[in-house]
């Protein structure tokens, strides 16, 4: 009997674990469903699978419609998913349950400022300042937004409160260089902006401006080169690389032909030295990209060419991986030194310059390249009282050496015939396949698989047409400019196809052709304000004709007064004044 007492015992207590240990992965994995779907949706937040996480997210705040968090994240959520109205309304909401979550005005202020709304994003960093009053980043944001509506005083106080916590922080310090560039100041916006260098020397905004400045006002090429090689050095390549590689190589193509010149000068007997450049490279771009070559060169607008009905995708666009936002959703938001911010985006010297969308073509625009911070985090500790420093005195002043004149090479034009069509259904075939490509961000093959549907059908527009898309995106010139002559063979009249033979001349280094084919869509189209605003950027850039870039962009804001260049050409008009 005792030995049945103990086995009962014994049996008793395993039966207890047993149903202990059910009961306890039964919680596990069926706990409560609001708190389950925010925890997934923030995991998937931090993975980049932003639409998974609106689906996560919006359960939550279905289930749990009082938490202000879970609404905070579901507008980081929208946001990097590309619905701006839906995280606006989003964070919103999260401060309608929750008026102190700071993280909230921080995210909406910086939604504010991508959707240019610089007023709107005042009231919610200042909001966020009064509560977090010891974040720089917050104070820099406030900052951005006072440079944005010009009100230069706010503006330097703001960044001078943000270097009171941060002495080293170079976006402040950039931001310094910003206002003294809207002041007129170059050589203290330079100094400022080696400032900034000097406090982080992988901080691409500032190597940039630093650069542009260096050349545009100062006309020291050497500092330009030296700080446009360190921003291209930069890993991983910023958007712009293309177009400021292509100052860079403009730039070393002028001191050689200067160094030249000299040395050829120095010869006894020798007679006049040539004053043609040697040929540009065949990687070599030129224009518009994120900071691009800052300060003249603008964005250019894209438009969407419509396909012939067999191919319904036949202008579908495609987001390199480069441009995609970051995968990871920061608890704070970002240091300088990383991806450029809005400071950089609002940079005078990087207003006419392509951004996360250049190169752009008529056939694959790329999404808005503006990248703002998003701070999800709950409310931080309370604020200690900001402190005024003073501000930092600037470097030594740069050199200031003359460049040589600009002279461009010559494109050998193939001037092919019209092309006979050939097999269409076949070439479809390679066509889809090509899209296929695209949308797998196989990008080599998917030029390949366009190129093949060209051959197979050499007379079909729109195979041609994005060959030399495909091949422009992959810096392949050559092969750009050669396909987008045959679909100017093919439709000769198709302003688009030309305008992106004039983008791909323009970035093989052949400035004076693709002025000529701008030249050739302005008179069959006046008011095409991506021409203007094209040749306004070439003419400000590369030919230093300040009168003409400023009739173009003037053009510009006639024709398209809410163009989104408008406010960076503005600013422009406004430091360059005839």
């Amino acid at each position: 009997m005792p030995m049945l007492t103990t086995k009962n015992k014994v049996l008793y207590g395993l039966v207890g674990l047993i149903v202990f240990l059910m009961f306890t992965v039964f919680i596990a994995g069926c706990g409560p469903p609001g708190p389950r779907a925010l925890l997934k949706g923030k995991k998937l937040l931090d993975r980049g699978d932003y639409t998974e996480a609106v689906a996560r997210l919006k359960t939550a705040t279905s289930l749990m419609v009082t938490n202000a968090q879970a609404w905070n994240y579901l507008g980081v959520a929208y946001q990097h998913a590309g619905q701006p109205a839906d995280a606006v309304q989003a964070y919103q909401r999260a401060l309608m349950l929750n008026r102190d979550l700071v993280g909230a005005h921080y995210n909406l202020g910086c939604l504010w400022l991508e959707q240019n709304k610089p007023d709107a994003a005042r009231t919610e960093f200042t909001a966020y300042t009064l509560r977090h009053g010891n974040s720089p980043e917050g104070w820099v944001k406030l900052g951005v937004a006072h440079l944005d509506l010009h009100d230069l005083a706010s503006a330097e106080k703001t960044f001078n409160t943000a270097l009171s916590f941060d002495p080293h922080n170079a976006e402040a310090l950039n931001g310094f260089g910003l206002i003294q560039m809207q002041r007129g100041h170059p050589r203290e916006a330079a100094q400022y902006f080696t400032s900034a260098v000097q406090a982080h020397p992988d901080y691409g905004p500032a190597l940039l401006n630093l650069a542009t400045t260096a050349q545009q006002y100062l006309r020291d090429n050497t500092v330009a080169l030296k700080n446009y090689r360190a921003y291209l050095a930069l890993s991983p390549h910023q958007a712009n690389w293309d177009e400021v590689n292509g100052i860079a190589n403009d730039l070393e193509q002028q001191a050689n032909a200067t160094a030249n010149h000299q040395a050829f000068s120095a010869t006894p007997g020798a007679g006049e030295p040539k004053t043609q450049l040697p040929p540009a490279s065949k990687t070599q771009t030129v224009a518009r990209a994120n900071p691009k070559a800052p300060y003249e060169s603008a964005p250019v607008e894209t438009v969407q060419v419509q396909p012939e009905p067999v191919i319904a995708g036949a202008q579908k666009s495609f987001t390199p991986a480069a441009t995609k936002p970051s995968a990871s959703v920061k608890s704070q938001p970002e240091q300088p030194g990383g991806k450029p911010g809005i400071m950089h985006e609002l940079n005078p010297l990087n207003w006419f310059h392509s951004t996360p969308e250049e190169p752009k073509v008529t056939l694959l625009p790329l999404p808005n390249s503006n990248n703002h911070n998003v701070n999800p985090a709950p409310e931080p500790a309370a604020s200690k009282p900001a402190t005024v420093a003073p501000a930092p005195a600037p470097p030594k002043p740069v050199h200031i050496v003359q460049p040589a004149p600009p002279s461009f090479p010559r494109y050998l034009y193939l001037s092919p015939s019209k092309p006979k069509s050939g097999n269409r259904q076949t070439a479809t075939r390679a066509f889809a396949q090509a899209q296929q490509f695209e949308q797998d961000e196989r990008f080599s093959d998917a030029l390949d698989s366009y190129r093949e549907a060209a051959r197979m059908d050499p007379g079909w527009f729109e195979a041609q047409y994005n060959c030399g898309v495909m091949a422009y995106r992959l810096r392949n010139f050559s092969q750009s400019l050669g396909a987008c002559e045959m679909a100017l063979a093919i439709r000769p009249g198709s302003t688009d196809a030309r305008y992106n033979f004039a983008l791909a001349l323009k970035a093989a280094g052949y400035v004076t052709d693709a002025m000529n084919e701008l030249e050739k869509v302005l008179a069959s189209n006046p008011n095409d304000a991506r021409a203007h605003l094209t040749l306004g950027n070439i003419y400000a850039r590369q030919l230093h004709d300040l009168t003409k870039a400023r009739a173009h962009y003037l053009k510009v804001l006639q024709l398209d007064p809410r163009n989104p260049q408008a406010t960076d050409i503005r600013f422009w008009l406004s430091a360059n004044p005839s």
